[in-house]
């Protein structure tokens, strides 16, 4: 491979990003030269790998159902029993902790992913759908033609240095960022937030950290080892995430303010830390047959991009262009509507069109909806170990996540102008909504007790019925009419959660200020039945 013709994409990083993107330009322009430059010259190993370990409903569907994936996912991976929450800092009976997630799973699936594996796989079938992937690959610079001009990428391939022209060239370097380094597109986030993971050998199961019969049978029968389990404090949360390769994978996401990286920023310390915040687990951890495979860390992970997408014919996915926070596991979301937005982009250029104004509108798109997504967490750490606010807070980030987003990725109306346009008025309803709700929630979780109290609650979200619904929903296929009819019946059910929560505010905490909530609330009537139960509210007052 030398300088010649000039290929249609060249993706720079063949990671979890780049070869989906390879993947997804081959299925839907099977005559297309895609050709994907990776660093590693070796297969991932399994386990020990990379983090984002864990999907949610929009990358899901995108691995499933738009690359095709479902086979492997099934076979290969571990289906996911949904997010689950143990407030439990400090607490060596987790029986005894308040808990959060479904009992039954719920029907849209997502699973848990060892990224080595997948990553495996999706080289053999970006080789097999045509992309040329080139291991080995270091990227030594990019030079970007002017107007209608190719550009030019600079690449040793197992060191012999080349030169690739082409059309079109996306960066999903990951945090190497190579085009966000070059163009100057960094651009500051002051969500200081640190995490430091690693992974053990066999599963940490935490159905077996009590013997109480009641509390093991209250959900599928020991079934809560498949879920990112996620174990709360003011300030932070571990995640325990399980892997096909019979690992676990461990991680402590904290907030600088209050958990300073430098308290667990080495296994020893992270160790340490856990006895102290989170006891049953680092019991667990010290079993023999637990050996630590690997340990990272990684300090303030969260970062924004000035431009992901650019008439000039370039764009950023994955970590290269931005990164909000692991919580919620929003990463594979990221990339999915990205290598959406950049797919449509070739696609128009190829057909003879101007992409110039779509990508203009895409990246304002991924901004939005970066921005949006910020939101769920700045700011937000010190309500994690809040047992009283944090439920709510977690029944309100889904619900804005299911009413509006994830219908419009899954749907296939993601690159629809016709359905953007109808659809903006709606995304500027819930975000302002939004907008409001999330500084609520802090000033009443500021003005509640905190600490864990020891009730032993199951908050189960299987049993909330409108909100199984919307899950299940997701992957209904209807007609653009019917589209905006399910999106208007999501954002009732949004302001009528506004409207329920902000008078459990209003009863347990009255000196919290709801005059922004309530100027967006103007002439609504409360819900005619409660939309979450009493438990949901226990102790707040």
């Amino acid at each position: 491979m030398t300088s010649g013709a000039a290929h249609d994409v060249v993706v720079l990083g063949g990671g979890l990003a780049g070869l989906t993107l390879a993947l997804q330009l081959r299925q839907g322009i099977p005559d297309l030269d895609v050709v994907v430059l990776e660093r590693r010259a070796d297969a991932a190993p399994d386990a020990a790998f990379k983090v984002g370990e864990s999907t949610v409903e929009i990358g899901a569907h995108y691995f499933s159902d738009v690359l095709g994936l479902r086979d492997h996912l099934d076979q290969g991976q571990l289906r996911k029993f949904g997010f689950r929450f143990f407030f439990s800092d400090g607490h060596a009976g987790i029986d005894r902790s308040a808990e959060l997630g479904v009992s039954r799973v719920l029907p849209t699936p997502s699973w848990q992913i060892d990224r080595g594996r997948f990553e495996n796989m999706l080289l053999e079938r970006a080789q097999a759908a045509g992309a040329s992937v080139h291991m080995g690959g270091v990227v030594r610079g990019v030079d970007l033609g002017e107007g209608d001009a190719p550009h030019a990428v600079r690449v040793d391939i197992d060191g012999t240095p080349q030169v690739l022209h082409a059309r079109w060239v996306v960066d999903a370097s990951g945090r190497a960022g190579l085009l966000k380094r070059q163009l100057g597109l960094a651009r500051a986030n002051e969500h200081d937030v640190n995490s430091a993971w690693w992974r053990v050998d066999g599963f940490v199961r935490p159905d077996g950290w009590s013997e109480d019969a009641a509390w093991q049978q209250r959900c599928d029968p020991r079934e809560r080892w498949r879920s990112t389990n996620h174990l709360c404090g003011d300030g932070y949360w571990v995640w325990l995430i399980p892997l096909a390769s019979g690992a676990h994978s461990i991680g402590i996401v904290a907030d600088q303010a209050l958990h300073p990286l430098e308290t667990y920023n080495t296994h020893e310390k992270a160790m340490a830390w856990l006895r102290m915040h989170q006891p049953r687990l680092a019991t667990a951890l010290e079993r023999p047959e637990h050996s630590v495979l690997d340990f990272r860390f990684l300090r303030h992970f969260s970062h924004d991009c000035a431009e992901l997408m650019s008439p000039r014919r370039w764009a950023l996915t994955g970590e290269a262009g931005v990164f909000p926070d692991p919580f919620y596991s929003p990463g594979s979301d990221f990339i999915a509507m990205a290598n959406t937005f950049i797919t449509d982009l070739v696609a128009k250029d190829r057909a003879g069109g101007s992409a110039g104004a779509y990508a203009r509108l895409y990246d304002q798109l991924m901004q939005s909806f970066h921005a949006n997504t910020m939101v769920l967490y700045q700011g937000q750490y010190p309500i994690f170990g809040n047992a009283l606010v944090m439920p709510v807070k977690v029944i309100w980030d889904y619900t804005y996540y299911w009413s509006l987003l994830a219908p419009l990725a899954i749907s296939g109306y993601l690159t629809d102008l016709g359905m953007l346009g109808k659809m903006r008025p709606r995304f500027e309803r819930a975000s302002a909504l939004n907008l409001a709700m999330q500084p609520l929630l802090r000033a009443w979780s500021d003005a509640c007790p905190h600490g864990t109290p020891e009730d032993g609650r199951l908050l189960d979200q299987f049993d909330i019925g409108w909100f199984r619904e919307m899950n299940r929903m997701l992957h209904d296929r209807v007609d653009a009419d019917a589209f905006i009819a399910r999106v208007d019946d999501n954002l009732g059910h949004m302001q009528d959660l506004a409207m329920e929560i902000r008078e459990r505010i209003r009863e347990s905490a009255p000196s919290v200020d709801t005059s922004t909530l309530d100027a967006l609330l103007v002439g609504a009537s409360m819900p005619d039945a409660p939309l979450l139960s009493p438990a949901w509210y226990a102790r707040a007052a």
